[in-house]
């Protein structure tokens, strides 16, 4: 038997399921007039598999720690497809620009480009951590055919995670954000880190944070840390508000107990609301459930998985 090897950081010490257990294939379809481009993958032993679709961290690719956890659902007979926002990966688009109004019309075109996949069972669940979180609860709120969302580590206001690096810097980048809008389409525009410090604008900047997301980087990545400065301003706009009561189905929600981007008081708070929610807290912050804490995170997914979709 052969296993994959892991191909960042972070993941490098996983127990990854024999090759054997699942197939992958690329898929791609479109959004807003653009190509995406996405990974399916099957489990070998399971006959009309259950779905997860899965969209990336804030500011990734389905490389950045996707694949592990693709891996393991498919060893425990779900699908899964993962696929690249307009923009990233090998998707078409303005390269790297985080634009969450867009990436939900891209979630909710890959859900339509799943359902046209012949190999696949009737059910579908929709999985996002961090800021995917609010395009798969989104996703879950709008339509009728998501039988079980995932929100892990959610980030579902966009300005209140901005403002936690302090309102002078928030400011700051709000500025830099409008000036890019507007004097930078005729000037060639500006970019700012995905990830690093407050002083560089950067859209992720707590502290130990660039070390956990650059981990999560796949070595043969061409991904560059870096977005347009608008971007700031379309996160700062990305906000779930009251269409989270909107949401039916059975929804995990997994919060880190150090996790500084999500705090768990606030996902407390999105499970409380939740009128079918599952809420665990794990001793983890934002980044570990994809390394150090991934074995407890992912089981505890999966368990889910098998109350919703097969209970």
């Amino acid at each position: 038997m052969t296993r994959r090897k892991p191909r960042n950081r972070a993941q490098r010490d996983l127990d990854r399921p024999p090759r054997e257990r699942y197939a992958t294939r690329f898929v791609s379809f479109e959004s807003g007039g653009e190509t995406c481009c996405g990974t399916l993958s099957l489990p070998s032993a399971t006959r009309d598999p259950p779905v997860v679709v899965m969209g990336p961290e804030l500011g990734g690719d389905r490389s950045f720690g996707l694949p592990a956890i693709a891996e393991r659902f498919a060893a425990a007979g779900y699908a899964t497809f993962r696929f690249d926002y307009r923009g990233f990966g090998d998707s078409e688009g303005t390269r790297r620009r985080i634009a969450p109004g867009h990436h939900r019309d891209d979630y909710d075109a890959a859900i339509d480009r799943v359902r046209r996949i012949d190999d696949l069972g009737p059910d579908l669940a929709v999985y996002g951590a961090g800021l995917a979180a609010l395009h798969a609860l989104r996703a879950a709120s709008n339509r009728r055919d998501v039988d079980a969302a995932l929100a892990i580590t959610p980030i579902l206001d966009g300005r209140a995670f901005l403002r936690r690096r302090g309102t002078k810097p928030f400011l700051a980048a709000m500025a830099t954000g409008v000036r890019d809008a507007t004097v930078g389409r005729l000037t060639g525009g500006r970019t700012v880190p995905i990830v690093g410090d407050a002083a560089d604008d950067a859209v992720i900047v707590d502290p130990g944070a660039r070390r956990g997301y650059l981990d999560l980087v796949d070595r043969e990545s061409a991904w560059l840390n870096e977005t347009p400065a608008r971007s700031l301003l379309s996160i700062a706009r990305a906000w779930m508000g009251d269409r989270i009561e909107d949401v039916s189905a059975p929804t995990l929600v997994l919060a880190g107990e150090t996790d500084a981007l999500a705090p768990e008081p606030e996902v407390e708070a999105v499970a409380d609301r939740l009128s079918r929610s599952t809420y665990v807290r794990m001793p983890a912050d934002h980044w570990s459930i994809y390394g150090a804490d991934f074995e407890p995170a992912v089981g505890h997914q999966i368990a889910f998985l098998a109350d919703a979709l097969d209970g």
